[in-house]
């Protein structure tokens, strides 16, 4: 996927805050901290990864299946653009 090496220090980055907020997890069992405390630190790693997944899920469409700003036929670039905004909006 070469339009992941345009992008590799934004996804590097993603991805290394993804591994502090699992480590944030680690850190809350092994402290035992209350369920309620550690579901929140989950809950925010899921949405890390998700935000992560849309990222990778759009630039996909874009690069592989159809870029809406460069295609010609406007019936496909608006399915191509709902698509993406189908892909953000569930991934959110």
């Amino acid at each position: 996927m070469s339009h992941t090496i345009k992008h590799k220090s934004r996804l590097m980055g993603r991805v290394r805050r993804i591994k502090g907020q699992i480590e944030a997890v680690e850190r809350a069992l092994e402290s035992e901290l209350g369920c309620a405390d550690v579901l929140m630190l989950v809950a925010s790693v899921r949405g890390a990864v998700n935000g992560l997944t849309a990222e990778l899920l759009e630039d996909h469409i874009r690069h592989h299946v159809v870029d809406p700003a460069r295609e010609k036929d406007p019936e496909k670039a608006q399915g191509a653009s709902d698509l993406i905004d189908v892909v953000r909006t569930y991934l959110k």
